[in-house]
């Protein structure tokens, strides 16, 4: 290939054959990218690579851990990050009767999320009273929730000021991106300097020193008094690009990641961790 790699793509088409001459030996390989959504069926393809101490990008137990809202939002918040006003609760099989809580400083409505759902799996928008989080506990009862304040983002030329950025072995590449319709697009240097939006790069380089994760997304807020983080960690991108589908990513943005997963799997790794 161009960059003196060779891919070998694993799906659940060739799962067997591949899995088959990897124990056998037939088969190797050095890094290994895990897109199988903690699909059980690719397991034995994890075990391998710790076996052998492959290199995993983004390892499932690192993912695991940066994945849970609830152990996110305090290591932010002790790392002076900026997040929404948020009563944490326990796992409705652990606690089953919580006492009345006081939602007054959430506010008319809040935002009701488990802690390890993603894609918006699980979460109420515009909460209002305390049955609604009581009931929303059983959804997912081993799990949990988050109860957040909504956090209502200034409006910049007419959209919001909603951003994700992606993180990709030490870049950052922020994006507006529409709360409700998904829809993203490359914020310029231009936008950086007219609107003050370098932040968003220290922020999410924050983020990436806490979940220690080669690449994720994160998405963040700039209210009238501040920027806040509203959605921790996500490892698991989507990466329909734009050019295919609407709410995908802007195509360079996936372009310069797939480059700098790359340099990962050639061993020019920025350190996260440092």
């Amino acid at each position: 290939m161009e960059q003196g790699l060779t891919l070998w793509q694993i799906t659940p088409d060739n799962l067997l054959e591949s899995v088959t001459a990897l124990y056998k030996g037939e088969k190797s390989f050095q890094i290994l990218l895990d897109r199988s959504q903690y699909d059980n069926r690719f397991e034995p393809i994890i075990r391998w690579a710790k076996k052998h101490n492959k290199k995993r990008i983004n390892p499932a137990e690192v993912s695991a851990w940066s994945e849970d809202k609830a152990t996110m939002h305090l290591e932010l918040i002790s790392a002076g990050v900026h997040t929404p006003y948020t009563i944490l609760l326990p796992p409705f099989i652990e606690q089953p009767v919580i006492p009345e809580l006081d939602l007054m400083p959430l506010g008319h409505q809040f935002v009701i999320k488990p802690s390890h759902e993603g894609g918006g799996e699980g979460v109420i928008l515009g909460a209002f009273s305390m049955d609604q989080i009581l009931r929303a506990r059983m959804q997912f009862p081993e799990q949990k929730y988050l109860i957040q304040a909504t956090i209502m983002p200034r409006t910049i030329h007419g959209r919001p000021a909603w951003f994700r950025v992606f993180f990709a072995n030490g870049k950052t590449y922020p994006c507006w991106w529409h709360p409700l319709s998904h829809v993203s697009a490359t914020v310029t240097q231009q936008d950086e300097h007219r609107y003050e939006l370098s932040p968003l790069h220290k922020i999410t380089e924050r983020i990436a020193s806490i979940c220690k994760l080669d690449w994720f997304s994160t998405e963040i807020a700039l209210t009238q008094k501040e920027f806040v983080v509203v959605d921790y960690v996500n490892d698991g991108i989507d990466t329909r690009v734009q050019s295919k589908a609407v709410d995908g990513i802007p195509d360079e943005i996936i372009k310069n990641i797939a480059e700098q997963l790359v340099n990962i799997a050639k061993g020019e790794a920025y350190d996260s961790r440092a």
